[in-house]
C-alpha cells in the first residue's frame, strides 16, 4: 500500500502499548505509529525507550494540532471517550474511541450527534469482538432467519474474575467517579454490545444488580439482567460477575426454527429444525411423543446439527478492527464497528444500572436525565471526584 494512516495514540497504559505493538510488529499494515500522548511523566521515558523516533506529547490537544497523526485511537478512562472523540473530529481528524463509548448515553449522544456533522472523517469504536469469526458467522446465521424469529437469549459470562489486588492498584479504577461502573462498564461491554448486535436491541430491562458483594468496592460485581424484546414474549437474560474464579461463558440464542450454544466464545452448536416448532408440535400424535420420549423417533427428521470452531489468535482481533479503520479512511471499506453503534451497549448497561437504583422495569428509552442524576447522587457520596454534566 502506498500510504499509511499516521495513528496518535492518546494513552499509553496496557491498551495504547499493545496497539503500537500490534503496529510495530506489521500487523497493521496500513498503519504507522506517528505519536503517543499521555499525562503520566514515566510513559515519556517508556516510549522513548520502545519507539525513539516517535513524537512524545504531554497534552492530547497539542498531539492534534501538530499537524504529526490523520487518526488517534483514545485509550484512556471511560468518562474521557466521548471528549476527545470530539475534540479530535473538530480538527478534522479521524477518530477511534475505546469501548465503551462512554459512561452515560448523554455524553455519548453528543459524540455521535457532532460525529454525524462531519461524515467526511472515519468514527469507529474498538469492538474487536466484532471481528471474531465466530460471531460475525453467528450474525451471518440469525439475520438470514436460518434459526428463525427469536424467542430467548441467555449469555452467562462470569469469566471476569478479579482479585480485591486488582481494585486496589488505582484509585479511579471500581468507583463511580474515575469509571463510572463496575463489571457492566471495563469488564462486559464487548458481550453486551454482541448481545444487541446478533439479538437486537431489547425495549426494556429489569435487574437484580449487587454493588460490592464479593469485593470491597462501591460499583457492581455481580448483575443478572432479565431483557424483554417486546415482540410477543421473547426474553433474554444476562448475568456477569468478578468474583467466580471458575468462570462461565455460554451464550444460547433459541429461535423458533432452531438453536445456537455457544461454548467459551470458541465453539458453537447450530441446530437448524426441519419446520418451525409450532408446526413439528402441531403434527406430532401422542404415538410420536411416545417414540420421541423412548429414543424411537428419527431426529433427523426434526432438526440437523453443525459445529462451528475458527481459529483466533488474541490480539489479531483487535489489530483487525486498526487494519479496517485505516482502510476505511484510505478507500471508504465499511467500518466493521461504526463509532455510532457505541450507544447502543452503553445504553443496555445504564438502563441494567437504573432498573438496580430504583428497583423498577426499565425502558431503553429512559430518561438521560435521571441516570445521570443518579449516578451524580454516587459520585457524590465517593467525593473523589467532579460530577458529571
Amino acid at each position: 500500500m502506498s500510504k499509511k494512516v499516521r495513528l496518535g495514540i492518546i494513552g499509553f497504559g496496557q491498551q495504547g502499548g499493545a496497539y503500537a505493538k500490534f503496529i510495530a510488529d506489521g500487523l497493521v499494515p496500513n498503519m504507522e505509529i506517528a505519536a503517543i500522548s499521555d499525562v503520566d511523566p514515566a510513559k515519556k521515558e517508556l516510549a522513548a525507550s520502545q519507539y525513539p523516533d516517535v513524537p512524545f506529547f504531554e497534552d492530547y490537544i497539542a498531539m492534534l494540532e501538530s499537524g504529526s497523526v490523520d487518526a488517534i485511537v483514545t485509550c484512556v478512562p471511560h468518562f474521557l471517550h466521548p471528549e476527545m472523540g470530539i475534540e479530535t473530529l473538530k480538527r478534522n481528524i479521524h477518530a477511534l474511541v475505546e469501548k465503551p463509548a462512554g459512561v452515560y448515553t448523554k455524553q455519548v449522544k453528543e459524540l455521535n450527534e457532532f460525529a454525524a456533522s462531519k461524515p467526511e472523517l472515519s468514527f469507529g469504536i474498538m469492538f474487536n469482538q466484532r471481528n471474531n469469526p465466530l460471531y460475525k458467522k453467528l450474525k451471518e446465521i440469525v439475520d438470514n432467519g436460518e434459526i428463525g424469529s427469536i424467542r430467548r437469549t441467555n449469555w452467562i459470562i462470569t469469566n471476569w474474575w478479579r482479585p480485591q489486588g486488582y481494585y486496589n492498584s488505582s484509585e479511579w479504577r471500581a468507583t463511580w467517579g474515575g469509571e463510572g461502573g463496575g463489571v457492566l462498564v471495563n469488564q462486559a461491554p464487548h458481550q453486551l454490545d454482541l448481545w444487541q448486535w446478533i439479538c437486537g436491541v431489547p425495549k426494556s430491562v429489569y435487574s437484580k444488580v449487587a454493588f460490592g458483594f464479593r469485593r470491597d468496592i462501591a460499583v457492581e460485581d455481580e448483575v443478572t439482567a432479565v431483557v424483554d424484546y417486546g415482540n410477543g414474549g421473547a426474553t433474554g437474560v444476562f448475568v456477569t460477575a468478578t468474583h467466580d474464579i471458575v468462570g462461565t461463558d455460554r451464550f444460547e440464542i433459541l429461535g423458533d426454527q432452531g438453536k445456537i450454544v455457544v461454548e467459551g466464545s470458541k465453539v458453537a452448536t447450530v441446530t437448524r429444525l426441519v419446520k418451525p416448532e409450532r408446526d413439528i408440535s402441531d403434527a406430532m400424535g401422542m404415538d410420536d411423543v411416545r417414540k420421541l420420549f423412548m429414543g424411537q423417533l428419527n431426529r433427523d427428521e426434526l432438526y440437523t446439527s453443525e459445529v462451528i470452531e475458527f481459529e483466533s489468535v488474541w490480539g489479531g482481533q483487535h489489530a483487525g478492527v486498526l487494519e479496517n479503520f485505516a482502510a476505511n479512511i484510505l478507500d471508504g471499506t465499511p467500518l466493521l464497528a461504526p463509532g455510532s453503534d457505541g450507544i447502543n451497549g452503553v445504553r443496555l448497561a445504564n438502563a441494567i444500572h437504573l432498573s438496580a437504583w430504583t428497583g423498577k422495569e426499565v425502558s431503553l428509552d429512559f430518561d438521560e436525565d435521571e441516570f445521570l442524576q443518579e449516578l451524580n447522587k454516587r459520585i457524590a457520596e465517593e467525593g473523589k471526584f467532579p460530577e458529571r454534566s
